[in-house]
């Protein structure tokens, strides 16, 4: 799910038009009741307003076209290497070994390696990431075998459904929209690598438990959960990480992001939106270092900017999430702890904090206060 934040990074990198046309653009996810009334309408993106519609995309094409454009020139990507440890590391320097026994010397280790990091074990040793007790069991299935409500034959999806066991997700995928991705949240024990792995593969017991309650479902519910095909079930346990003081090493030459630093559940989409913002801010800041700034100075405010962003999209994630439990369980959190839409029909500018920034202007209006201070 990239959203107008990250949409804006790949088209400053001439990467948007190449995508745009691979996955599914929409503007909001509309929450309705089990009786398909509208409650409440979320953005995830406004072409008027931020020059982006949000954008449903399988990930093995922002992949395929990253790399070849990678190719086209000439950055060689090197496979079959696997990250070990930190073996040393100065003002200057960091050297690191491989599963291989091999080591290399370089002026920056960039840890880009997801919630388990191995990255992070060096910066923190002892810090694992927590189990939310939340899994998503998710299924892919043909839109056309749903039945809409005879009365909305204009049913607007995405869409999260309320029902008495949560809310239920419908929303298209692929160019055309002609396939769906359905799912719901589940109150799981954790597991080991191992048995999340079993759990995975035992696509009967995951068939079971999604369709478990099919009978009590509004129809529209019912129609999607009958069109599973058990194979293309997956499931996906929600990891968080601790809020940490430091996405660096002491001397700053060893440097996490994405969800090695925050891993954001996937309620609000804005898991890889917000690693595409680390990275571009970080490379922006990367070269103003080599002109304007000390090294310290740049990933000081690298960190202190995304770190505030986080921290708010946390929040509002947290919400997004009271929103998906069932009826019974919201009714015991206070009003202000869910996401709620008081119009029932959304406000666009409501995410401007998140989706209007231009990240090219944070940086040069930052290193020009800097600049300022500094003569």
């Amino acid at each position: 799910m990239l959203s107008p934040n990250a949409l804006r990074v790949l088209d400053s990198l001439d990467v948007y038009e190449k995508i745009k046309k691979q996955g599914y653009n929409f503007e909001t996810c509309s929450f309705k009741t089990s009786d398909g009334e509208t409650k409440g309408v979320y953005y995830f993106g406004h072409e008027k307003i931020y020059g982006y519609k949000g954008l449903r995309i399988y990930r093995m094409d922002i992949f395929n076209t990253l790399r070849s454009m990678l190719e086209e020139r000439k950055v060689l990507i090197h496979f079959g290497k696997k990250f070990s440890h930190v073996v040393s590391e100065s003002e200057e320097n960091v050297t690191f070994q491989f599963a291989d026994g091999s080591e290399k010397t370089t002026p920056l280790l960039v840890g880009a390696d997801g919630i388990h990091s191995k990255v992070r074990r060096y910066i923190y040793p002892g810090l694992l990431p927590s189990f939310s007790g939340i899994v998503a069991v998710t299924s892919a299935i043909p839109r056309s075998a749903i039945r809409l409500p005879e009365n909305d034959p204009n049913y607007s999806l995405p869409a999260q459904i309320a029902t008495s066991t949560g809310g239920f997700i419908l929303a298209p995928q692929g160019a055309d929209g002609s396939e769906l991705l359905i799912g719901r949240q589940h109150v799981f024990a954790e597991r080991n690598r191992q048995g999340w792995d079993d759990l995975n593969a035992d696509k009967k017991q995951l068939a079971a438990l999604i369709q478990s309650d099919i009978d009590s479902q509004p129809d529209i519910v019912k129609s999607a959960l009958e069109a599973i095909n058990p194979e293309r079930i997956q499931t996906w346990p929600f990891y968080t990480v601790p809020r940490l003081e430091s996405w660096s090493s002491k001397s700053n030459r060893v440097v996490i992001l994405g969800d090695a630093a925050h891993a954001i559940p996937p309620t609000t989409g804005q898991g890889v939106n917000q690693a595409f913002e680390d990275i571009y801010v970080f490379a922006l800041l990367l070269g103003k270092q080599a002109e304007e700034l000390d090294w310290d100075q740049a990933i000081k405010l690298w960190q202190s900017y995304r770190v505030e962003r986080v921290d708010r999209l946390l929040e509002l994630t947290r919400k997004l999430n009271n929103n998906r439990l069932p009826l019974s369980e919201q009714m015991k959190l206070a009003k202000n702890d869910v996401w709620n839409d008081e119009t029932g029909k959304g406000d666009p500018e409501e995410m401007s904090w998140l989706f209007g920034p231009t990240l090219d202007n944070v940086v040069k209006e930052w290193v020009s206060s800097r600049s300022n201070i500094n003569a």
